[in-house]
């Protein structure tokens, strides 16, 4: 397969990221499994592997968790405290999908497989899948000098927009905390790691206060 050929693969494959697990064409969250299974061919056409986009479990560091962690509870404040507060000054936003919210509350038991899948699902393929895979397919595609910069920009975007069922609010959330994610993947040389806690424990604490009654 030649470079337009991988080329196409790769934007193919971003697609499906975006779209497939909103067509629900597959319950309870196992679409994951045939876009990780594609992600892997798409590297595999270009000779490369998970770690060459930042994931390996020989590339764990255990100061992973505590800057995951921190940074995770930083930006939450944040965004809760301060952004969402001084923007709803100026903006009222409808409310989004609220079923989420519900589900977390319905039971002790549902919060608690949704703070696993909140690892799962948002943690690690979430990870691999936008800032690993996406943001470093759009840096091969665009190239030049300012390829990093636009990759990180349209990433952080495509990321906020694959949330868009949360409303105007959560898509904008996603959208600044996914640049987060992004930026501490850069800061640490690449290394999912780092995003991977940070994401795991942001939904963690998310889901937490909402299953709480404070979100």
């Amino acid at each position: 397969m030649g470079n337009a050929g991988k080329t196409l693969l790769d934007l193919f494959t971003i697609l499906a990221i975006a779209v497939f697990p909103h067509l629900e064409l597959m319950p309870f969250f196992s679409y994951s499994i045939p876009i990780i299974v594609l992600v892997l061919l798409a590297l595999k056409y270009r000779k490369e592997t998970f770690a060459d986009i930042g994931f390996s479990l020989k590339r764990f560091e255990w100061k992973a968790i505590p800057v995951g962690v921190g940074v995770a509870l930083l930006t939450l404040a944040f965004m809760q405290l301060i952004f969402f507060p001084i923007l709803e000054s100026f903006i009222t936003f409808e409310e989004g999908d609220l079923s989420l919210y519900e589900t977390i509350r319905e039971s002790k038991a549902q919060y608690l497989l949704l703070v696993v899948m909140g690892w799962v699902i948002g943690g690690l393929y979430e990870e691999i899948v936008f800032h690993g895979f996406i943001f470093t397919r759009l840096e091969k595609i665009l190239d030049g000098e300012y390829a990093t910069k636009l990759s990180f920009l349209v990433t952080a975007l495509i990321f906020g927009a694959y949330h868009f069922q949360l409303g105007a609010a959560g898509l904008i959330n996603a959208t600044l905390v996914g640049a987060v994610y992004l930026a501490l993947f850069l800061y640490f040389k690449r290394n999912l790691w780092y995003p991977i806690i940070c994401h795991g424990v942001y939904n963690t604490a998310v889901m937490t206060l909402i299953y709480m009654g404070y979100l």
